[in-house]
Protein backbone atom coordinates (compact mmCIF):
# COMPACT_ATOMS: atom_id res chain seq x y z
CA UNK A 1 0.00 0.00 0.00
CA UNK A 2 2.74 2.63 0.66
CA UNK A 3 4.22 4.31 -2.07
CA UNK A 4 0.51 3.31 -4.17
CA UNK A 5 -1.49 5.70 -1.69
CA UNK A 6 0.38 9.12 -0.15
CA UNK A 7 -1.17 11.47 2.33
CA UNK A 8 -2.42 12.19 5.37
CA UNK A 9 -4.77 11.66 7.96
CA UNK A 10 -8.11 13.00 6.97
CA UNK A 11 -7.50 13.04 3.31
CA UNK A 12 -11.22 11.72 3.54
CA UNK A 13 -14.12 14.10 3.64
CA UNK A 14 -17.78 13.62 4.51
CA UNK A 15 -19.74 11.17 3.92
CA UNK A 16 -16.90 9.16 3.76
CA UNK A 17 -14.99 9.91 6.49
CA UNK A 18 -11.06 8.75 7.07
CA UNK A 19 -11.47 6.53 10.27
CA UNK A 20 -7.45 7.10 10.60
CA UNK A 21 -6.77 5.08 7.66
CA UNK A 22 -4.20 6.86 5.45
CA UNK A 23 -5.85 7.79 1.77
CA UNK A 24 -4.25 8.81 -1.23
CA UNK A 25 -3.26 12.39 -1.67
CA UNK A 26 -4.38 14.53 -3.97
CA UNK A 27 -2.77 13.75 -7.23
CA UNK A 28 -3.20 17.24 -8.83
CA UNK A 29 -3.47 20.88 -7.53
CA UNK A 30 -6.66 21.83 -7.50
CA UNK A 31 -6.67 24.28 -10.03
CA UNK A 32 -4.97 21.90 -12.07
CA UNK A 33 -8.10 19.57 -11.55
CA UNK A 34 -10.31 22.37 -12.26
CA UNK A 35 -8.02 22.66 -15.42
CA UNK A 36 -8.90 19.10 -16.45
CA UNK A 37 -12.20 19.36 -15.87
CA UNK A 38 -12.77 21.92 -18.12
CA UNK A 39 -10.62 20.15 -20.41
CA UNK A 40 -12.75 16.81 -19.96
CA UNK A 41 -16.11 18.74 -21.69
CA UNK A 42 -14.48 19.36 -25.67
CA UNK A 43 -12.49 16.53 -25.55
CA UNK A 44 -15.11 14.14 -24.58
CA UNK A 45 -17.50 16.29 -26.83
CA UNK A 46 -15.74 15.81 -29.82
CA UNK A 47 -15.95 11.40 -29.58
CA UNK A 48 -19.81 11.96 -30.26
CA UNK A 49 -20.98 13.04 -33.66
CA UNK A 50 -20.78 15.26 -35.67
CA UNK A 51 -16.89 14.88 -35.00
CA UNK A 52 -17.10 11.23 -34.17
CA UNK A 53 -13.66 10.50 -32.76
CA UNK A 54 -14.89 7.74 -30.29
CA UNK A 55 -11.09 6.78 -28.66
CA UNK A 56 -11.59 10.54 -27.30
CA UNK A 57 -13.97 9.26 -24.42
CA UNK A 58 -11.61 7.30 -23.08
CA UNK A 59 -9.08 10.17 -23.11
CA UNK A 60 -11.38 12.49 -21.56
CA UNK A 61 -12.88 10.13 -19.02
CA UNK A 62 -9.19 9.86 -18.06
CA UNK A 63 -8.41 13.41 -17.84
CA UNK A 64 -11.32 13.87 -15.46
CA UNK A 65 -10.67 10.59 -13.55
CA UNK A 66 -6.95 11.76 -12.59
CA UNK A 67 -8.03 14.85 -11.41
CA UNK A 68 -10.70 13.35 -9.12
CA UNK A 69 -7.71 10.94 -7.18
CA UNK A 70 -7.10 11.41 -3.74
CA UNK A 71 -9.66 14.52 -3.40
CA UNK A 72 -12.55 14.46 -0.54
CA UNK A 73 -16.00 13.92 -1.45
CA UNK A 74 -16.55 17.88 -1.81
CA UNK A 75 -13.89 18.55 -3.63
CA UNK A 76 -14.76 15.96 -6.18
CA UNK A 77 -18.13 17.62 -6.68
CA UNK A 78 -16.98 20.84 -7.21
CA UNK A 79 -14.47 18.73 -9.81
CA UNK A 80 -17.41 17.32 -11.45
CA UNK A 81 -19.81 20.63 -11.70
CA UNK A 82 -16.78 22.50 -13.43
CA UNK A 83 -16.47 19.32 -15.80
CA UNK A 84 -20.56 19.07 -16.34
CA UNK A 85 -21.13 22.39 -17.18
CA UNK A 86 -17.69 22.37 -19.24
CA UNK A 87 -19.49 18.89 -21.51
CA UNK A 88 -22.86 20.12 -21.65
CA UNK A 89 -22.05 23.66 -22.62
CA UNK A 90 -20.61 21.93 -25.48
CA UNK A 91 -22.56 18.91 -26.63
CA UNK A 92 -25.77 20.62 -26.25
CA UNK A 93 -25.49 23.68 -27.65
CA UNK A 94 -27.98 23.30 -30.03
CA UNK A 95 -30.48 23.92 -27.68
CA UNK A 96 -29.75 27.97 -27.80
CA UNK A 97 -30.59 27.77 -31.12
CA UNK A 98 -33.80 29.13 -31.68
CA UNK A 99 -34.85 29.80 -27.97
CA UNK A 100 -31.57 31.35 -26.79
CA UNK A 101 -28.84 30.99 -23.71
CA UNK A 102 -31.18 30.37 -20.44
CA UNK A 103 -32.61 26.78 -21.37
CA UNK A 104 -29.21 26.30 -22.32
CA UNK A 105 -27.44 27.23 -19.74
CA UNK A 106 -30.34 25.76 -17.34
CA UNK A 107 -30.21 22.61 -18.35
CA UNK A 108 -26.32 22.16 -18.56
CA UNK A 109 -26.18 23.67 -15.13
CA UNK A 110 -28.60 21.00 -13.90
CA UNK A 111 -27.22 18.22 -15.60
CA UNK A 112 -23.67 19.38 -14.19
CA UNK A 113 -25.43 19.63 -10.73
CA UNK A 114 -26.06 15.58 -11.39
CA UNK A 115 -22.85 14.92 -12.60
CA UNK A 116 -20.76 16.52 -9.92
CA UNK A 117 -22.57 14.42 -7.03
CA UNK A 118 -21.47 11.12 -9.75
CA UNK A 119 -18.21 13.03 -9.44
CA UNK A 120 -17.71 12.95 -5.54
CA UNK A 121 -18.61 10.04 -5.41
CA UNK A 122 -15.83 8.31 -8.02
CA UNK A 123 -13.57 10.58 -5.66
CA UNK A 124 -14.82 8.56 -2.41
CA UNK A 125 -14.08 5.34 -4.45
CA UNK A 126 -10.69 5.80 -5.19
CA UNK A 127 -9.89 7.13 -1.83
CA UNK A 128 -11.73 4.55 0.36
CA UNK A 129 -12.10 1.56 -1.95
CA UNK A 130 -8.29 1.63 -2.86
CA UNK A 131 -7.51 2.16 0.89
CA UNK A 132 -9.37 -0.65 1.95
CA UNK A 133 -8.82 -3.38 -0.81
CA UNK A 134 -4.68 -2.07 -1.44
CA UNK A 135 -4.20 -5.42 -3.62
CA UNK A 136 -3.31 -5.75 -7.03
CA UNK A 137 -7.11 -7.54 -7.04
CA UNK A 138 -8.31 -4.49 -5.60
CA UNK A 139 -6.54 -1.89 -7.31
CA UNK A 140 -7.08 -2.82 -10.90
CA UNK A 141 -10.78 -4.61 -11.01
CA UNK A 142 -12.66 -3.29 -7.89
CA UNK A 143 -11.66 0.09 -7.82
CA UNK A 144 -12.37 0.21 -12.14
CA UNK A 145 -15.01 -1.79 -11.60
CA UNK A 146 -17.11 0.48 -8.94
CA UNK A 147 -16.02 3.70 -10.79
CA UNK A 148 -17.55 2.03 -13.80
CA UNK A 149 -20.96 1.47 -11.45
CA UNK A 150 -21.13 4.71 -9.84
CA UNK A 151 -20.58 6.20 -13.25
CA UNK A 152 -23.66 4.37 -14.88
CA UNK A 153 -25.76 5.02 -11.75
CA UNK A 154 -25.60 8.90 -12.11
CA UNK A 155 -26.51 7.99 -16.47
CA UNK A 156 -29.63 6.11 -14.81
CA UNK A 157 -30.32 9.08 -12.31
CA UNK A 158 -29.93 11.87 -15.00
CA UNK A 159 -32.06 10.00 -17.76
CA UNK A 160 -34.94 9.61 -14.93
CA UNK A 161 -34.74 12.62 -13.14
CA UNK A 162 -35.96 15.18 -12.84
CA UNK A 163 -39.39 15.21 -14.98
CA UNK A 164 -38.39 11.85 -16.73
CA UNK A 165 -34.56 13.12 -17.12
CA UNK A 166 -32.37 14.04 -20.10
CA UNK A 167 -31.05 10.80 -21.28
CA UNK A 168 -28.15 12.40 -23.69
CA UNK A 169 -24.44 12.60 -23.40
CA UNK A 170 -24.23 9.24 -22.24
CA UNK A 171 -20.76 7.73 -22.71
CA UNK A 172 -22.29 4.80 -24.67
CA UNK A 173 -23.51 7.03 -26.97
CA UNK A 174 -20.17 8.01 -28.22
CA UNK A 175 -19.05 4.58 -29.47
CA UNK A 176 -21.76 4.38 -32.00
CA UNK A 177 -19.48 3.48 -35.02
CA UNK A 178 -16.63 2.31 -32.91
CA UNK A 179 -15.14 -1.43 -32.43
CA UNK A 180 -17.51 -1.67 -29.57
CA UNK A 181 -20.46 -1.29 -31.35
CA UNK A 182 -21.82 -4.92 -31.27
CA UNK A 183 -21.36 -5.19 -27.67
CA UNK A 184 -24.05 -2.84 -27.43
CA UNK A 185 -26.69 -6.13 -28.79
CA UNK A 186 -25.12 -8.21 -25.52
CA UNK A 187 -24.71 -5.62 -22.83
CA UNK A 188 -27.24 -2.90 -23.92
CA UNK A 189 -26.36 0.78 -23.71
CA UNK A 190 -26.05 0.74 -20.34
CA UNK A 191 -23.92 -1.75 -20.40
CA UNK A 192 -21.14 -0.01 -23.32
CA UNK A 193 -21.51 2.53 -20.85
CA UNK A 194 -20.09 0.57 -18.11
CA UNK A 195 -17.27 -0.85 -20.12
CA UNK A 196 -15.97 2.50 -21.23
CA UNK A 197 -15.64 4.21 -17.84
CA UNK A 198 -14.37 0.64 -16.69
CA UNK A 199 -11.80 0.48 -19.40
CA UNK A 200 -10.75 4.52 -18.67
CA UNK A 201 -10.66 4.02 -15.29
CA UNK A 202 -8.11 0.71 -15.95
CA UNK A 203 -6.04 2.66 -17.87
CA UNK A 204 -5.90 5.17 -15.13
CA UNK A 205 -4.71 2.87 -12.43
CA UNK A 206 -2.16 1.14 -14.70
CA UNK A 207 -0.60 4.54 -15.07
CA UNK A 208 -0.48 4.66 -10.55
CA UNK A 209 1.20 1.19 -10.57
CA UNK A 210 4.94 2.15 -9.36
CA UNK A 211 6.55 0.11 -11.85
CA UNK A 212 5.32 -0.68 -15.07
CA UNK A 213 3.07 -3.88 -14.99
CA UNK A 214 3.83 -4.66 -18.61
CA UNK A 215 2.20 -8.26 -18.17
CA UNK A 216 -1.24 -6.04 -16.68
CA UNK A 217 -0.77 -3.86 -19.34
CA UNK A 218 -0.84 -7.01 -21.97
CA UNK A 219 -3.73 -8.73 -19.99
CA UNK A 220 -5.64 -5.33 -20.15
CA UNK A 221 -4.96 -4.92 -23.72
CA UNK A 222 -5.77 -8.15 -24.93
CA UNK A 223 -9.48 -7.96 -23.16
CA UNK A 224 -9.64 -4.84 -24.97
CA UNK A 225 -8.97 -6.90 -27.98
CA UNK A 226 -11.44 -9.92 -27.23
CA UNK A 227 -14.43 -6.99 -26.64
CA UNK A 228 -13.57 -4.98 -29.85
CA UNK A 229 -13.96 -8.36 -31.83
CA UNK A 230 -16.84 -9.66 -30.56
CA UNK A 231 -19.64 -10.25 -32.88
CA UNK A 232 -22.91 -8.82 -33.09
CA UNK A 233 -25.92 -10.66 -32.05
CA UNK A 234 -28.00 -12.06 -34.65
CA UNK A 235 -31.49 -11.94 -34.81
CA UNK A 236 -33.95 -14.57 -36.50
CA UNK A 237 -35.09 -13.46 -39.70
CA UNK A 238 -38.89 -13.48 -40.38
CA UNK A 239 -39.10 -11.74 -43.41
CA UNK A 240 -38.39 -9.05 -45.67
CA UNK A 241 -40.64 -5.22 -45.88
CA UNK A 242 -40.29 -2.86 -48.40
CA UNK A 243 -40.56 0.64 -46.66
CA UNK A 244 -40.77 3.78 -48.64
CA UNK A 245 -39.18 6.81 -46.06
CA UNK A 246 -40.19 10.07 -47.08
CA UNK A 247 -37.65 13.58 -45.65
CA UNK A 248 -40.36 16.32 -46.86
CA UNK A 249 -37.86 19.13 -45.75
CA UNK A 250 -41.04 21.18 -45.03
CA UNK A 251 -41.06 24.52 -42.29
CA UNK A 252 -41.37 22.55 -39.45
CA UNK A 253 -39.38 24.44 -37.02
CA UNK A 254 -41.58 25.90 -33.86
CA UNK A 255 -40.72 29.63 -35.98
CA UNK A 256 -40.79 28.81 -39.26
CA UNK A 257 -43.19 30.76 -41.35
CA UNK A 258 -45.68 28.17 -43.25
CA UNK A 259 -49.57 28.20 -44.01
CA UNK A 260 -52.04 25.40 -43.21
CA UNK A 261 -51.37 22.22 -44.94
CA UNK A 262 -47.59 23.55 -45.88
CA UNK A 263 -46.06 20.52 -44.41
CA UNK A 264 -48.24 17.66 -45.55
CA UNK A 265 -48.01 19.21 -49.02
CA UNK A 266 -43.75 19.26 -48.94
CA UNK A 267 -44.34 15.10 -47.39
CA UNK A 268 -46.92 14.34 -50.38
CA UNK A 269 -44.64 16.29 -53.28
CA UNK A 270 -41.36 14.17 -51.77
CA UNK A 271 -43.49 11.24 -51.69
CA UNK A 272 -44.56 11.69 -55.20
CA UNK A 273 -40.87 12.56 -56.51
CA UNK A 274 -39.60 8.50 -55.09
CA UNK A 275 -42.24 7.50 -58.33
CA UNK A 276 -44.64 4.87 -57.78
CA UNK A 277 -42.37 2.69 -55.64
CA UNK A 278 -43.48 -0.80 -54.56
CA UNK A 279 -43.91 -0.52 -50.97
CA UNK A 280 -45.52 -2.58 -48.06
CA UNK A 281 -45.24 0.31 -45.51
CA UNK A 282 -45.20 4.23 -46.51
CA UNK A 283 -42.78 6.03 -43.16
CA UNK A 284 -43.30 9.67 -42.48
CA UNK A 285 -41.80 11.42 -39.85
CA UNK A 286 -42.86 13.48 -37.08
CA UNK A 287 -44.52 16.46 -37.37
CA UNK A 288 -45.15 15.51 -40.68
CA UNK A 289 -48.63 17.62 -41.24
CA UNK A 290 -49.28 20.75 -39.42
CA UNK A 291 -53.49 19.53 -39.21
CA UNK A 292 -55.04 16.80 -37.10
CA UNK A 293 -55.89 14.12 -39.06
CA UNK A 294 -59.14 13.64 -37.39
CA UNK A 295 -60.41 17.06 -37.60
CA UNK A 296 -59.54 17.90 -40.90
CA UNK A 297 -61.16 16.35 -44.35
CA UNK A 298 -58.50 17.83 -46.25
CA UNK A 299 -55.95 15.99 -44.70
CA UNK A 300 -57.45 12.65 -44.70
CA UNK A 301 -58.10 12.96 -48.01
CA UNK A 302 -54.61 13.22 -48.77
CA UNK A 303 -53.58 10.53 -46.85
CA UNK A 304 -55.65 7.97 -48.44
CA UNK A 305 -54.70 9.05 -51.78
CA UNK A 306 -51.20 8.62 -51.13
CA UNK A 307 -51.90 5.08 -49.30
CA UNK A 308 -54.51 4.42 -52.01
CA UNK A 309 -51.56 5.34 -54.80
CA UNK A 310 -48.79 3.63 -53.37
CA UNK A 311 -51.04 0.51 -52.29
CA UNK A 312 -49.64 1.31 -48.55
CA UNK A 313 -50.55 2.08 -45.47
CA UNK A 314 -48.94 5.29 -44.26
CA UNK A 315 -47.17 5.85 -40.46
CA UNK A 316 -46.77 9.81 -40.19
CA UNK A 317 -46.42 11.92 -36.98
CA UNK A 318 -49.17 14.53 -36.17
CA UNK A 319 -50.19 16.67 -33.10
CA UNK A 320 -53.88 15.26 -32.64
CA UNK A 321 -56.41 16.54 -29.80
CA UNK A 322 -58.78 13.97 -28.11
CA UNK A 323 -61.43 14.91 -25.37
CA UNK A 324 -59.68 18.49 -25.39
CA UNK A 325 -56.29 17.16 -24.96
CA UNK A 326 -53.24 17.23 -26.98
CA UNK A 327 -50.76 14.35 -28.35
CA UNK A 328 -47.49 14.29 -29.98
CA UNK A 329 -48.76 11.07 -32.18
CA UNK A 330 -47.73 8.39 -34.70
CA UNK A 331 -50.47 7.13 -36.84
CA UNK A 332 -51.05 4.29 -38.60
CA UNK A 333 -53.33 5.20 -42.00
CA UNK A 334 -54.97 3.32 -44.44
CA UNK A 335 -56.76 3.97 -47.37
CA UNK A 336 -60.61 3.19 -46.86
CA UNK A 337 -59.94 2.15 -42.95
CA UNK A 338 -58.74 5.73 -42.04
CA UNK A 339 -56.54 5.27 -38.80
CA UNK A 340 -56.64 1.60 -37.90
CA UNK A 341 -53.90 2.45 -34.73
CA UNK A 342 -52.40 5.73 -32.69
CA UNK A 343 -49.33 5.78 -30.33
CA UNK A 344 -49.24 9.13 -28.30
CA UNK A 345 -45.76 9.82 -26.77
CA UNK A 346 -44.87 8.50 -23.45
CA UNK A 347 -42.08 11.13 -22.55
CA UNK A 348 -43.42 14.55 -23.80
CA UNK A 349 -40.67 16.81 -23.52
CA UNK A 350 -40.82 19.10 -20.28
CA UNK A 351 -40.45 22.37 -21.76
CA UNK A 352 -40.69 21.96 -24.74
CA UNK A 353 -43.71 20.20 -25.30
CA UNK A 354 -45.22 20.79 -21.84
CA UNK A 355 -44.27 23.25 -18.58
CA UNK A 356 -44.00 20.78 -15.63
CA UNK A 357 -44.97 23.13 -12.20
CA UNK A 358 -45.78 26.03 -14.84
CA UNK A 359 -46.82 28.00 -11.87
CA UNK A 360 -43.29 28.37 -10.36
CA UNK A 361 -41.49 28.36 -13.71
CA UNK A 362 -43.10 30.99 -15.68
CA UNK A 363 -42.51 34.10 -13.01
CA UNK A 364 -38.71 32.97 -13.50
CA UNK A 365 -38.72 33.10 -16.97
CA UNK A 366 -42.25 34.58 -18.65
CA UNK A 367 -41.78 35.20 -22.23
CA UNK A 368 -39.73 31.99 -22.85
CA UNK A 369 -42.33 29.75 -20.64
CA UNK A 370 -44.93 31.46 -22.73
CA UNK A 371 -44.11 30.13 -25.75
CA UNK A 372 -45.39 26.91 -25.04
CA UNK A 373 -49.03 27.44 -25.01
CA UNK A 374 -50.11 23.41 -25.45
CA UNK A 375 -49.85 21.01 -23.11
CA UNK A 376 -49.11 17.38 -24.44
CA UNK A 377 -50.28 14.30 -22.65
CA UNK A 378 -48.32 11.17 -22.09
CA UNK A 379 -49.09 8.72 -23.96
CA UNK A 380 -50.39 5.02 -22.50
CA UNK A 381 -50.92 2.88 -25.69
CA UNK A 382 -48.20 0.88 -26.97
CA UNK A 383 -45.85 1.78 -29.98
CA UNK A 384 -46.39 -1.22 -31.95
CA UNK A 385 -48.55 -1.23 -35.22
CA UNK A 386 -49.58 -4.65 -37.01
CA UNK A 387 -49.02 -3.76 -40.66
CA UNK A 388 -50.26 -6.87 -43.20
CA UNK A 389 -48.84 -9.42 -41.96
CA UNK A 390 -45.39 -7.70 -39.81
CA UNK A 391 -44.94 -5.39 -36.61
CA UNK A 392 -43.24 -2.36 -36.48
CA UNK A 393 -42.68 -0.38 -33.41
CA UNK A 394 -42.69 3.17 -33.74
CA UNK A 395 -40.58 6.26 -31.53
CA UNK A 396 -40.88 9.15 -31.41
CA UNK A 397 -38.25 11.70 -31.42
CA UNK A 398 -36.63 11.74 -28.11
CA UNK A 399 -38.35 8.55 -27.50
CA UNK A 400 -35.11 6.53 -28.64
CA UNK A 401 -32.97 7.70 -25.85
CA UNK A 402 -35.13 6.17 -23.51
CA UNK A 403 -34.27 2.54 -22.64
CA UNK A 404 -37.72 1.53 -21.30
CA UNK A 405 -39.47 2.56 -24.10
CA UNK A 406 -37.56 0.72 -26.96
CA UNK A 407 -37.55 -2.30 -24.74
CA UNK A 408 -40.71 -2.46 -24.49
CA UNK A 409 -41.48 -2.16 -28.40
CA UNK A 410 -38.91 -5.16 -29.16
CA UNK A 411 -40.87 -7.35 -26.08
CA UNK A 412 -44.29 -6.36 -27.84
CA UNK A 413 -43.00 -8.58 -31.14
CA UNK A 414 -41.71 -5.52 -33.12
CA UNK A 415 -40.06 -6.74 -36.08
CA UNK A 416 -38.87 -3.31 -37.80
CA UNK A 417 -38.37 -0.23 -35.66
CA UNK A 418 -39.54 3.69 -36.66
CA UNK A 419 -37.95 6.48 -35.29
CA UNK A 420 -40.05 9.57 -36.35
CA UNK A 421 -38.28 13.21 -35.50
CA UNK A 422 -38.65 16.55 -36.41
CA UNK A 423 -35.19 18.39 -36.01
CA UNK A 424 -35.69 21.18 -37.83
CA UNK A 425 -35.71 23.69 -34.67
CA UNK A 426 -31.91 22.43 -34.14
CA UNK A 427 -31.17 23.50 -37.14
CA UNK A 428 -27.13 22.53 -39.21
CA UNK A 429 -26.20 21.45 -35.40
CA UNK A 430 -24.87 18.24 -34.30
CA UNK A 431 -28.01 17.59 -32.63
CA UNK A 432 -29.69 15.20 -35.59
CA UNK A 433 -26.29 13.02 -36.21
CA UNK A 434 -26.37 12.93 -32.46
CA UNK A 435 -29.81 11.56 -32.45
CA UNK A 436 -28.54 9.04 -35.12
CA UNK A 437 -25.81 8.09 -33.60
CA UNK A 438 -28.42 6.29 -30.53
CA UNK A 439 -30.92 5.03 -33.30
CA UNK A 440 -27.50 3.43 -35.03
CA UNK A 441 -27.01 1.58 -31.35
CA UNK A 442 -30.76 0.96 -31.21
CA UNK A 443 -30.17 -1.43 -34.21
CA UNK A 444 -27.59 -3.07 -33.33
CA UNK A 445 -28.90 -3.74 -28.63
CA UNK A 446 -32.11 -5.07 -30.26
CA UNK A 447 -31.68 -6.90 -33.71
CA UNK A 448 -33.69 -5.21 -35.72
CA UNK A 449 -33.23 -2.67 -38.78
CA UNK A 450 -34.22 1.04 -37.85
CA UNK A 451 -35.58 3.45 -40.22
CA UNK A 452 -34.44 6.83 -38.85
CA UNK A 453 -37.07 9.62 -40.79
CA UNK A 454 -36.72 12.99 -39.88
CA UNK A 455 -38.51 16.16 -41.37
CA UNK A 456 -35.71 17.65 -42.21
CA UNK A 457 -32.77 15.38 -42.07
CA UNK A 458 -30.31 13.34 -41.20
CA UNK A 459 -32.32 10.66 -41.96
CA UNK A 460 -31.40 7.01 -42.48
CA UNK A 461 -32.00 3.00 -42.53
CA UNK A 462 -29.91 1.08 -40.33
CA UNK A 463 -29.08 -2.72 -40.25
CA UNK A 464 -29.45 -4.61 -37.34
CA UNK A 465 -25.34 -5.20 -37.13
CA UNK A 466 -25.23 -0.82 -37.60
CA UNK A 467 -24.22 -0.31 -40.87
CA UNK A 468 -25.84 2.22 -43.23
CA UNK A 469 -28.19 0.50 -45.64
CA UNK A 470 -29.61 4.39 -46.82
CA UNK A 471 -29.00 7.66 -46.26
CA UNK A 472 -30.76 10.86 -47.14
CA UNK A 473 -28.95 14.80 -46.66
CA UNK A 474 -29.96 16.79 -44.48
CA UNK A 475 -32.05 20.07 -45.72
CA UNK A 476 -32.87 18.56 -48.59
CA UNK A 477 -36.06 16.68 -49.65
CA UNK A 478 -36.05 12.97 -50.40
CA UNK A 479 -37.30 9.41 -50.34
CA UNK A 480 -35.46 5.78 -49.47
CA UNK A 481 -36.99 3.33 -51.02
CA UNK A 482 -35.89 0.05 -49.39
CA UNK A 483 -36.37 -3.64 -48.79
CA UNK A 484 -35.24 -4.38 -45.37
CA UNK A 485 -34.93 -7.51 -43.09
CA UNK A 486 -37.33 -8.28 -40.46
CA UNK A 487 -36.12 -9.66 -36.94
CA UNK A 488 -37.08 -11.73 -34.45
CA UNK A 489 -36.10 -13.25 -30.85
CA UNK A 490 -34.94 -11.28 -28.01
CA UNK A 491 -30.81 -10.14 -28.29
CA UNK A 492 -29.17 -10.57 -24.97
CA UNK A 493 -29.35 -6.45 -24.30
CA UNK A 494 -32.61 -6.50 -24.79
CA UNK A 495 -33.11 -9.94 -22.22
CA UNK A 496 -30.81 -9.18 -19.28
CA UNK A 497 -29.71 -5.77 -20.27
CA UNK A 498 -31.53 -3.86 -17.78
CA UNK A 499 -30.40 -6.70 -15.37
CA UNK A 500 -26.68 -5.99 -16.17
CA UNK A 501 -27.38 -2.52 -15.47
CA UNK A 502 -29.44 -2.53 -11.97
CA UNK A 503 -26.60 -5.41 -10.90
CA UNK A 504 -23.48 -2.72 -11.53
CA UNK A 505 -25.07 -0.19 -10.19
CA UNK A 506 -25.91 -1.91 -7.10
CA UNK A 507 -22.54 -3.54 -6.93
CA UNK A 508 -20.40 -0.29 -6.84
CA UNK A 509 -23.46 1.08 -4.37
CA UNK A 510 -22.06 -2.61 -2.06
CA UNK A 511 -18.29 -1.99 -2.51
CA UNK A 512 -18.79 1.83 -1.34
CA UNK A 513 -20.66 0.64 1.16
CA UNK A 514 -18.49 -1.62 2.63
CA UNK A 515 -15.55 0.12 2.09
CA UNK A 516 -16.64 3.41 4.53
CA UNK A 517 -17.69 1.11 7.09
CA UNK A 518 -14.42 -0.91 7.00
CA UNK A 519 -12.17 2.31 6.99
CA UNK A 520 -14.30 3.82 9.66
CA UNK A 521 -13.80 0.37 11.94
CA UNK A 522 -10.38 0.93 11.18
CA UNK A 523 -9.67 4.00 12.71
CA UNK A 524 -11.90 3.60 15.36
CA UNK A 525 -9.06 0.80 16.46
CA UNK A 526 -6.17 2.75 15.32
CA UNK A 527 -7.61 5.44 17.70
CA UNK A 528 -7.66 2.91 20.54
CA UNK A 529 -4.18 1.26 20.29
CA UNK A 530 -2.19 4.68 19.89
CA UNK A 531 -0.47 5.56 23.16
CA UNK A 532 -2.20 8.58 24.90
CA UNK A 533 0.80 10.68 25.51
CA UNK A 534 1.14 10.83 21.26
CA UNK A 535 -1.59 13.49 21.81
CA UNK A 536 -3.02 11.96 18.35
CA UNK A 537 -5.62 9.81 19.74
CA UNK A 538 -8.19 12.28 20.13
CA UNK A 539 -7.40 14.07 16.72
CA UNK A 540 -8.09 10.63 15.25
CA UNK A 541 -11.27 9.34 16.77
CA UNK A 542 -12.82 12.98 16.50
CA UNK A 543 -11.91 12.47 12.34
CA UNK A 544 -13.29 9.28 12.17
CA UNK A 545 -16.58 9.96 13.22
CA UNK A 546 -17.04 13.25 11.34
Amino acid sequence: MNGYLRGDVGAGRWPFPDGGQSAAAPVTRLWVALLLAVVFGPVTDAAFPDRGVWPLAFVGVACLLVALLGRGFWSGCLVGFVAGVSFYLVHISWAALYLGPVPWVALSVLQAVIFAVGAGLIAAVFTRVGSVWPTVTGRLLLVPVTVAGVWLGREEVAGAWPYGGFAWGRLALSQATSPFTELVSWVGVPGLSFLVAAVSALGVQLARERAVPWGKVTGAGAVLLVLGSVPVWAPAPSGVARVLAVQGNGPAGYFSARQPGDLLQAQVQATWAAGQADADLVVWPENAMDEDPFRSSRAAAMLDTVSRELGAPVVFGAITERQGRFYNSSVLWQAGRAATDVYDKKHPVPFGEYVPDRWFWEPLAPDLIGLIQREYQPGSRDGVFQVEDFRVGTAICFDVTDDRVMRELVDGGAELLLVQSNNADFGRTDESVQQEAVARLRAVESGRTVVNISTVGVSSVIAADGSTVAALPAHRAGAMAVEVPLGSGLSPAIRWGDTLAGGGVLGAAASLAVAAVLSRNRGLRAAVTLPADTGRTAGVLMDSRR
